[in-house]
């Protein structure tokens, strides 16, 4: 299908990217000054539930209105990780409540569209009815683990003392936290606009990839492929809590970014020259993003706060990230079908593959040296953990 000379499904992406772009931006407030009451759950289910709303829309309204649709299906669903985040962080075990949490994506990636394709194939429903079908599926779990979630105590004494303290953030604090690390985030968040972009066009053309690559007749691959990854990520980031030190932990999450960075370049090369066979590519590149990505989207901010002894909340980070992160996503679909549209999606990714590899290399290894710095010159014993003054403390 096309709309005013574009593919339909890119202008759905957009759409529902474009929704997910303010609210990332809403999120950078909302969800810095969100607090622990139980009004988080009931916040939960009910953006889920209007987002599940837009779907039943998008398939009862004509074409063009679809796109309005799954653009408030976007808007309420960029809150819900910083919600569920916010249940986790501060913790000893944050590194593995957090990996574990990211886990899900990394499977659900894969597993939904199966889903997806059993419901057209078997069910009989329409591509249209498939999403709205889809969300009712998955819709009781989310209600089941949602009330679990809010049974989890918050952090203890003990994990205040190792973690810094988590609480809402006022405007005053937030931007005082962003001038006092400006270079240091500018790095950080410019190699996630490029990890985002890269894994939504992975994971939106997954489909186009994989039947480029002779796979297009087994649904089954997209879920099977991903499970070694999200093992893999689970294992290497979950094992992450033993470094009791923040400082020499948080650093260490930029080695395993460069490594990431360095694993989808080589990998690339080697499928090009024949080396490594298609399915095996799809499973490195897709270890070398999430093993990038996954830090991003929680333990990496989460050790910063703790490491510099900030009182407020990772989830202003990571949406800060976020937001920026997907306006990339939407230039990287426009500049493919504007700028490169003679290209192949396959083709396109490997291109894709080695810009974010040297891209990831360069961006990397400036933060490190920035933080590296940053500790050395901080003084190093004169703030309380609760001050949200950014500075003047290391663990």
């Amino acid at each position: 299908m096309n709309l005013w000379g574009l593919d339909f499904k890119i202008w759905l992406i957009i759409a529902q990217v474009a929704g997910y772009v303010l609210s990332k931006f809403i999120g950078i407030k909302v969800i810095s000054e969100l607090g622990r009451g139980r009004g988080r759950l009931f916040f939960l289910i009910g953006l889920i539930l209007a987002a599940e709303t837009a779907l039943f829309f998008f398939a009862l309204l004509p074409v063009r209105w679809k796109l309005l649709c799954l653009f408030f299906n976007g808007l309420p669903l960029g809150m819900i990780w910083g919600i569920v985040f916010s249940y986790l962080e501060g913790r000893r075990f944050s590194e593995i409540l957090g990996a574990g949490l990211s886990v899900s994506f990394i499977v659900s990636s894969g597993a939904v569209k199966s889903v997806g394709k059993w419901v057209m194939d078997s069910l009989g429903y329409s591509e249209f009815w498939m999403p709205f079908v889809s969300g009712l599926i998955f819709l009781p779990f989310l209600l089941i683990f949602g009330i679990m979630l809010e049974q989890i105590p918050p952090p203890t004494q003990e994990d205040e003392m190792l973690r810094s303290p988590r609480r809402a953030m006022t405007r005053h604090e937030r931007r005082q936290f962003i001038s006092t690390f400006a270079a240091g985030i500018l790095t950080l968040v410019l190699f996630y606009v490029g990890l985002t972009a890269y894994r939504d066009f992975r994971d939106n053309f997954a489909v186009e990839l994989w039947t480029a690559l002779g796979y297009g007749d087994a649904p089954s691959i997209f879920t099977l492929a991903e499970l070694p990854i999200a093992l893999i990520v689970l294992v290497a980031l979950g094992l992450t809590m033993f470094i009791r030190d923040n400082r020499r932990a948080f650093l260490f999450y930029h080695w395993i970014i460069l490594g990431s960075a360095g694993l989808i370049g080589i990998s690339t090369l080697l499928f090009q020259a024949h080396l490594l066979p298609p399915a095996a590519w799809m499973i490195a590149v897709g270890l070398g993003l999430y093993t990038a990505y996954v830090p991003f989207n929680c333990i990496l901010f989460d050790r910063m706060l703790a490491a510099f002894k900030i009182a407020g909340n990772a989830g202003f980070m990571i949406y800060v990230a976020d937001a920026f992160g997907y306006l990339g996503s939407v230039f990287v679909l426009l500049y493919k079908n504007f700028g490169q549209a003679d290209l192949s999606w396959l083709q396109f990714f490997i291109y894709a593959s080695y810009g974010l590899a040297i891209f990831g290399l360069a961006l990397a290894t400036l933060s490190l040296f920035y933080f590296r710095s940053k500790f050395l010159t901080l003084q190093s014993d004169n703030a309380p953990v609760t001050q949200p003054v950014v500075g003047a403390g290391l663990v």
